[in-house]
């Protein structure tokens, strides 16, 4: 639909190359550029377009094969290295080291195969938005067909339920209102008219289209079609989130800079002492057994496994906490995040309008306690007093108007509540059942005689019905309209005349703290009268409250969002929803205090293009985004992360998935779109904004245990790397073979480093800041803590190789006795790896009972590796006296008093600052 003109003669574009603004144009010219009338197209007609513009469909991503989800989880350079060393081993014939390294690789791609085929959502779940029956006209004939045949040109009707299956532009409406919260954010149902408006309206306040996915509230609609498929405003997204290239986890960049680096050193470090080895003569095939004996010793093979163990056990926490995750590497993404993105509509709030002020004429506030769609809540004086019997009767009195001026329903079937019709509607009859009224029976006693439905021209509804002692008629609407109707204002001491000017003021100051202001008003009737109903009737009404509406906040958000601030993390509102009603919202969370805090979607586009520097400065001071479109909401995301923000950006409906899938993590509430948690890499299935917060904790525990795991394996590394390469060096025998490494690395230590993985989480973990996104895995602690550790390890294996050698033993025993004292070094170290900052000797074992039982299952296997002989022969281990065994693990000791010490001297640094 982009071409200028076609074979069927539409236009979609002006000579001068813009889209038409189908909006801005009249019925005739609208007819006429879309080649159809009235009567709708003829069946040849709709199929020549049918072949012409194909069917109403969206685009169709394909899911990703099982081989495909496979290959991809061999996309790390760690894993390349791994491989690399593998393929060394096996031409070298090194079968039981090959073995091991291939074996890592392959549970590694295992895990994490299964955990995102498991995960991975289908874009096809987008086509049911517009997978709907829609009702044509076609050659004067009205006929239901399935809603990927309707064709640019055709004429759609509309009625209360359906679903709008294309863009269309409305020529004819009755009582129309649409809900297009999905694709704009505003929480209202939209009302619209047929005539003409500006060509620069923006989407959200085009009251003459009608969007595909939108739901009609009431109402009736004739239009014609402007859009089908992939250039429908839902297409349009659709295509945005195909081609846009979504940010990298945290996590993934750190590990992807972290196997540069590691790589670079190993291969350096092993290519120069393999040089140095050949060169004093060493024969070719024992420097290749040395450079794989390095590579194994200094490449950390249990480090993927771990971490991918880590990630697995995060994802399950958080499922029981309502939080699924859709990559493994997403995990710790929340717990890297600085700042959230929110969106208001249904994830602060309920998205359910209610009634919680009503303000009478002489003044009296009464609050209604309660929200959402349900009969839970009471009325009482703002003063918190109770009501008197007669306030109580004004009250049920005006419910009964409220329940008859009304087009809604809501019905309690199978102990919940069924609802229909506009969202305001269907709080007032909410209202009715919080006051004990059944608006089933309210209708059934008092008959409708006449009324006059809701237009968005007249701004009001009016009712007609039957009392028992005669007839009333009942006017609800606009506060300014409805007063141009009233003459007096109900009191406690009968009508009193209207102080109209009073009232205004009142409902403009409730506006500003983010109600929506409906007025009501009625007046009694002799039976006598006829039952006819027109604009006339309505002068010399009694002006009866003004009815205040609020889309509530979900009770724990509040809350959730003082974590995050606790936390360090910053939370802004991005909504399509009035600035008044946004800021409102926001300073009862927490998230904003004043006007300066919001800008409007018109007020980013007067600042111009994204790319000027005003843009960026602009929205670094802001924390509410009000009325902006789906593209300015992506423009918002990009600019913070541009800012150097991690942004975890979270919402549910279409308008939200292309910032999603920008986003460093996107974040889907379960109730949403199917293309929000298409697009998303966490959903949330409680729609608790709470629990984004519970997934920035459980975040923060996992990356704080992929750190424990790579502080014990890369520290090992470390010293079984300066250890081999001092020997070499200095021209002394192997501290070590290949394969003992690998035993070492595997067996012994890999068990001990999975088991660490479920390490539970540090307590004040949200009490502490966002760490900063450009910071690498090994900032400076993690730095000192491998040199110390490592070094000294190194150091204390190095001394004991040096003694050993001079022993009367042969060169078996004396590296079994060397191969002993550093899996219990090693045991040792586990400990000091619970945690970076607290003694090993205060963390409490309940917080990893499993590591308790690696540690003595690792201890086991060695035992049994150095008295099984099947073990002894593969390892060439001899067996080793109780004696021995002692000594060296007094020796190993060092390890945990020398990190011990570092510790103590941390803290208290830590304490004087």
């Amino acid at each position: 639909m982009s071409k200028d003109t076609v074979t069927s003669g539409i236009q979609f574009r002006e000579p001068s190359g813009r889209v038409i603004p189908w909006h801005a144009l009249d019925e005739k010219t609208l007819l006429r550029k879309l080649q159809t009338r009235l009567d709708g197209l003829t069946p040849e007609e709709a199929a020549e377009r049918l072949r012409e513009f194909g069917r109403n469909e969206l685009p169709e991503r394909k899911p990703p094969t099982l081989l495909q989800v496979l290959l991809h989880q061999f996309a790390s350079p760690l894993i390349y290295i791994l491989l690399i060393a593998g393929v060394i081993a096996l031409f070298m014939q090194d079968y039981k080291d090959a073995f091991f390294i291939f074996a890592v690789v392959l549970v590694n791609a295992v895990i994490g195969t299964a955990q995102e085929w498991q995960a991975e959502q289908s874009a096809h779940a987008l086509q049911t938005m517009i997978k709907v029956k829609a009702r044509v006209r076609r050659a004067g004939h009205q006929l239901w067909i399935e809603s990927e045949e309707v064709v640019p040109g055709d004429v759609l009707l509309l009625e209360s339920g359906d679903r709008v299956p294309a863009d269309m532009r409305l020529l004819q409406v009755n009582n129309l209102t649409l809900d297009e919260a999905f694709l704009t954010g505003e929480s209202q149902g939209v009302v619209k008219r047929a005539e003409p408006i500006p060509a620069e309206v923006p989407i959200s306040e085009r009251v003459n289209m009608a969007y595909a996915g939108s739901i009609v509230l009431t109402g009736r609609g004739l239009g014609v079609v402007v859009a089908t498929g992939a250039y429908t405003e839902v297409g349009k997204i659709a295509r945005v989130i195909k081609e846009e290239e979504g940010a990298k986890a945290p996590l993934i960049i750190r590990m992807e800079r972290f196997a540069r680096q590691i790589s670079l050193i190993v291969l350096g470090f092993a290519g120069l002492l393999g040089v140095v080895s050949f060169s004093r003569g060493e024969p070719l095939n024992e420097v290749f057994i040395l450079v794989v004996a390095l590579a194994v010793s200094a490449i950390p093979e249990g480090l993927p496994v771990a971490m991918t163990v880590a990630l697995s056990l995060a994802t399950r926490r958080m499922a029981k906490r309502h939080v699924i995750v859709r990559k493994l590497a997403a995990v710790e993404s929340l717990g890297s995040c600085t700042l959230i993105a929110s969106d208001k509509t249904g994830t602060l709030t309920v998205n359910q309008q209610t009634v919680k002020e009503i303000v009478l004429p002489e003044g009296t506030e009464i609050v209604i306690s309660g929200q959402g769609y349900n009969d839970e809540g009471e009325a009482s004086l703002k003063t918190h007093e109770p009501l008197s019997e007669a306030l109580v009767a004004r009250l049920r009195a005006m419910a009964v108007d409220a329940t008859l001026c009304n087009e809604a329903t809501f019905v309690r079937e199978e102990g919940r509540w069924k609802y229909s019709g506009d969202s305001m509607d269907v709080a007032l009859l909410a209202l009715a059942a919080k006051l004990g009224l059944s608006n089933q029976e309210v209708r059934r006693e008092h008959p409708k005689l006449a009324e006059i439905p809701f237009e968005s021209e007249k701004r009001y509804s009016a009712v007609l019905y039957a009392t028992p002692s005669g007839r009333r008629l009942v006017v609800k609407g606009a506060v300014e309209t409805v007063l141009g109707f009233c003459e007096h204002a109900r009191s406690p001491d009968g009508e009193q005349p209207l102080a109209a000017e009073a009232l205004a003021e009142l409902a403009v100051r409730k506006a500003k703290e983010g109600y929506r202001v409906l007025a009501l008003a009625g007046k009694d009737l002799s039976p006598g009268e006829a039952p006819t109903l027109s604009e006339a009737d309505l002068q010399g009404m009694v002006f009866e409250a003004l009815l205040c509406f609020i889309d509530p906040l979900r009770p724990e958000a509040k809350e959730a969002v003082e974590t995050a601030h606790r936390a360090g993390v910053k939370v802004v509102m991005i909504t399509g929803d009035h600035p008044a009603t946004a800021l409102a919202i926001a300073r009862e969370l927490g998230i904003a205090e004043s006007q300066e805090e919001v800008i409007t979607g018109q007020e980013l586009d007067e600042i111009g293009t994204p790319e000027v520097p005003e843009f960026y400065e602009t929205i670094r001071h802001k924390t509410v985004f009000a009325r902006v479109t789906p593209e300015q909401k992506l423009q918002i995301v990009d600019g913070f992360i541009r800012l150097g923000e991690f942004v975890a950006v979270n919402g549910d409906g279409v308008n939200d998935a292309p910032a999603l899938k920008k986003a460093n993590i996107g974040v889907a509430m379960g109730s949403g779109t199917d293309i929000a948690k298409d697009t998303a890499t966490i959903i949330i299935t409680d729609d608790n904004f709470a629990s984004i917060v519970a997934g920035i904790e459980e975040g923060r525990y996992a990356y704080a245990n992929v750190r424990k795991v790579t502080l014990l394996l890369i520290s090992t590394g470390l010293a079984e790397l300066v250890l081999l390469g001092t020997a070499i060096l200095l021209n002394l025998p192997l501290p070590l073979v290949a394969v003992q490494i690998l035993w070492l690395n595997m067996v012994t230590n890999g068990i001990q480093d999975v088991a660490l993985a479920f390490e539970g989480g540090e307590p004040g973990v949200m009490k502490q800041k966002p760490r900063d996104p450009k910071e690498g895995i090994f900032n400076r602690k993690m730095i000192e803590l491998v040199l110390i550790s490592g070094l000294t390890m190194a150091l204390g294996c190095f001394v004991a190789w040096i003694w050993l050698i001079r022993q009367d033993v042969d060169i078996e025993t004396k590296r079994a006795l060397l191969l002993t004292l550093l899996v219990l070094m090693q045991f040792y170290h586990v400990l000091n790896c619970r945690s970076e900052e607290e003694s090993a000797f205060r963390v409490p074992w309940r917080r990893n009972p499993v590591l308790a039982i690696g540690m003595v299952v690792a201890l086991g296997l060695h035992i049994l590796a150095t008295e099984v002989p099947l073990l002894q022969s593969l390892l060439r281990l001899p067996s080793i006296p109780l004696m021995q065994w002692l000594l060296m693990g007094v020796l190993a000791s060092i390890v945990l008093w020398v990190v011990e010490i570092y510790k103590a001297v941390q803290r208290r640094r830590a304490a004087r600052v």
